[in-house]
C-alpha cells in the first residue's frame, strides 16, 4: 500500500467519523465535513454542467453557426438581475419562461408515467393469483378515497382492504429506504474497518 493511498483514504476516514459524530450530538467536526461535502457537490455539478451541457450544446453550436442559442443565453442572464433592486424586473421575464417550459415538458411526463403506465400495469388478465391480488387491492385502495358514500357495510370492508393495500405498500417503501440506508451504514463502518488494517499493514511493512 503506498503511502499516498494511506494519506487520501485516512482524509475519507476522517471525514466519516465526522459525520458519525454528529450521533452524539452537533459539533464543527460535523459542520465542517457537511460544509465541505455541499461546497465540493456544487462544484463538481457546476464544472459537469458547463463542460458537458454549456460547452457542448451553446458554444460549439453557435461556432457551427446556429445563433438561436443566443435566446436562452440572454434569458439566463436575465436571472442574475434579480440581485438588482432597479432591474431585478427583467428577471421576471427569464422566469416566467423557465416555470411555462418546465411546465410543458414535465405535465406530460408525469402523466405518463404516473398515470397512463399505472393504468395499463392494472389492466391484465386475471390468469394468476398474482395478477387477481394487484386489481382487486388497486381497486380497494381506489374505492378508500371514495368519500361520497359513507364507508358503511360491505363498502367499508372494501375501504379497509384498500386502506391494509396502502399500509403495506408504504411499509414495504419504508423497509426499502431503511435497507438502503443501513447498506450505506455497513459499507462505512467495512470502510473503516478495512482502513485500519491498511495503516496496520503499512506499519508493519
Amino acid at each position: 500500500m503506498e503511502f499516498e493511498t494511506i494519506i487520501w483514504h485516512g482524509i475519507a476516514a476522517f471525514l466519516t467519523l465526522c459525520i458519525f459524530s454528529f450521533l452524539y450530538k452537533d459539533n464543527p467536526f460535523y459542520k465542517f465535513a457537511e460544509r465541505l461535502v455541499a461546497g465540493v457537490a456544487a462544484g463538481y455539478w457546476t464544472m459537469l454542467v458547463i463542460h458537458t451541457l454549456f460547452w457542448d450544446k451553446v458554444i460549439l453550436t453557435m461556432q457551427r453557426g446556429d445563433y438561436a442559442y443566443i435566446i436562452p443565453i440572454l434569458l439566463g442572464i436575465g436571472m442574475w438581475t434579480r440581485f438588482s433592486k432597479k432591474h431585478s424586473w427583467i428577471s421576471r421575464y427569464s422566469i416566467a419562461f423557465y416555470i411555462g417550459i418546465s411546465t410543458g415538458v414535465s405535465i406530460p411526463n408525469y402523466m405518463y408515467a404516473a398515470v397512463f403506465k399505472q393504468i395499463s400495469a392494472t389492466m391484465i388478465p386475471f390468469d394468476t393469483v398474482n395478477n387477481v391480488l394487484v386489481i382487486i387491492c388497486v381497486l380497494c385502495a381506489l374505492f378508500y378515497f371514495f368519500f361520497s358514500k359513507a364507508h358503511t357495510g360491505a363498502f367499508n370492508v372494501v375501504s379497509k382492504i384498500g386502506i391494509y393495500t396502502l399500509m403495506i405498500g408504504f411499509g414495504a417503501g419504508f423497509g426499502l429506504t431503511v435497507m438502503g440506508r443501513v447498506a450505506l451504514l455497513v459499507q462505512r463502518i467495512m470502510f473503516l474497518r478495512d482502513y485500519v488494517l491498511e495503516v496496520a499493514a503499512f506499519i508493519r511493512g
